[in-house]
């Protein structure tokens, strides 16, 4: 067994290595700094403590109606199972433990350490998803062994992952299934999603990190770098492949959205953690192609156009509200014009619609999907914009728009939950508070306006899902 080294590598040898291959644009508020900005805002510290008392408030509802259960259903009072029906796995309890740890609600997370001490039970003779296994219950657990330093939520996270490993070293191309039996470790599906088969690298190289077994990180390495192989010549990728044969079964480049989006995000962040120069260029290389193919910034707003992954011929302009999280990941990488760009354009879905449909026609928003599924990443790009600029408090404004705008319309006697259309007055719910939520949004919001002790600013790194791997600080009591 290998150890893998430990922290993220400097910023400046970050930076410099994308300001290399022309990616890395100048620092600066850009755009959006440009655009009218609405009223003073209250104090951070106001902010701060009304979404603690928000979540603690939804999540009181969850420990009432839905413990140990997956995620909770605020409307109804009922629950539901995320990943296989009657086999709960305590899905909001796993993804929230860092979130209770920086917002210092302390008792919350030790009966939620206890539950997963007593009560979690992995030994399931059921598939579950890999990729949303990966990002929410390995993450989560990693997460919450980073802020407690408690061994069995290690040991959890090693033997979930040496339970999912089956479906990365069955495959002949290395690209996982899409699912895997956590019982029999018997894989199922080849047909899988860009997104699904590259986004591994921050929690399996971290626990390599954290165990000094290094197969975790090649697995994750190895079917990323599959995924590049099969690039088109014009540096582009489609966005479902079979993973025993590697043929492409969709020609379509969407750029960062799904199901695409967070392979780029993670190759990124896979150079960020570990320091590896191919994932450098790999992003380098495949973000360079969206910019040059797939950028269209017609009109004083910045998109990106879905085109054919061979030719490039425009398909069509539909954005997702998942992309949103690409701004972030702009102003990671050095491009920081561009990245405030993608914000602001996305800030005109919410101030046209109060907030965001799920899917829309970019070119005169008009809305494709209208339902609003309590989604993180325009707040969690608001964070990393906030981040990477020092500080700068005009990316706090929109996330606080989002977060009124999350009361008005999604507030419920038990929490939160989804919008079903937010088209109309009232907007219409459902009945459904994910367990992101508590993991994500929650996290964002507090973070953009607590200055919590527990959070290093300035060195840091989130997953895709939210979970802090980097960047969480001793309790001070």
């Amino acid at each position: 067994m290998s150890t893998v080294a430990n922290g993220v590598i400097s910023r400046r040898r970050f930076l410099t290595g994308l300001a290399a291959a022309g990616l890395a644009a100048a620092a600066g508020v850009g755009w959006f700094a440009r655009r009218p900005q609405p009223p003073g805002l209250p104090k951070p510290a106001a902010i701060a403590a009304d979404v603690r008392a928000e979540f603690g408030r939804a999540w009181q509802a969850y420990k009432r109606l839905a413990w140990g259960h997956d995620e909770l259903k605020p409307v109804s009072g009922g629950y539901q199972e995320f990943f296989a029906a009657n086999h709960p796995v305590g899905l909001t309890i796993v993804e929230s433990l860092d979130t209770l740890y920086v917002m210092e609600l302390d008792s919350e997370l030790e009966s939620s350490v206890r539950w997963i001490e007593t009560s979690l039970n992995l030994d399931i003779d059921a598939p579950f998803q890999v990729f949303e296994t990966i990002i929410r219950m390995l993450g989560g657990l990693l997460a919450g062994h980073l802020a407690t330093r408690n061994a069995t939520l290690l040991a959890r996270a090693r033997d979930l992952a040496d339970r999912l490993l089956p479906a990365f070293t069955k495959s002949p191309t290395g690209m996982p299934y899409r699912y895997v039996n956590l019982h029999s470790g018997a894989v199922s599906v080849p047909v899988n999603y860009v997104a699904e088969v590259g986004t591994n690298l921050a929690e399996l190289g971290t626990l390599s990190r954290l165990t000094g077994d290094d197969r975790y990180l090649r697995a994750a390495k190895r079917a990323a770098q599959a995924l590049y192989e099969r690039r088109s010549a014009l540096d582009l990728l489609g966005t479902t492949i079979d993973i025993e044969t590697g043929g492409w079964l969709n020609s379509v480049s969407v750029g960062p959205q799904p199901p695409v989006d967070s392979y780029y995000e993670y190759l990124l962040d896979g150079y960020r953690l570990f320091g590896d120069p191919d994932l450098q260029l790999w992003f380098q290389t495949l973000t360079a192609a969206l910019q040059k193919r797939q950028w269209d910034a017609a009109g004083g707003h910045a998109w990106y156009a879905q085109v054919q992954f061979r030719s490039g011929t425009l398909v069509n302009n539909h954005e997702s509200e998942l992309a949103a999280f690409w701004a972030g990941s702009l102003a990671e990488a050095g491009m920081h014009d561009e990245a405030a760009q993608v914000l602001a354009s996305f800030q005109l879905v919410l101030d046209r619609f109060g907030l965001f449909p799920e899917e829309w026609d970019y070119t005169d928003l008009s809305i494709l999907e209208p339902s609003y599924q309590l989604r993180p990443e325009f707040a969690d790009s608001c964070l990393a914009l906030f981040i990477s600029s020092g500080g700068s408090e005009i990316y706090r404004r929109p996330a606080f728009q989002l977060y009124q705008a999350m009361k008005a319309h999604c507030r419920v006697a038990n929490g939160y939950t989804i919008v079903t259309d937010v088209t109309t007055r009232p907007m219409t719910r459902g009945d459904l508070t994910p367990a992101y939520w508590f993991s994500e949004n929650m996290k964002y919001f507090y973070l953009l306006f607590a200055d919590s002790s527990r959070f290093d600013y300035r060195d840091n790194y989130l997953s895709t899902e939210g979970k802090v791997l980097i960047g969480l600080r001793p309790a001070t009591r």
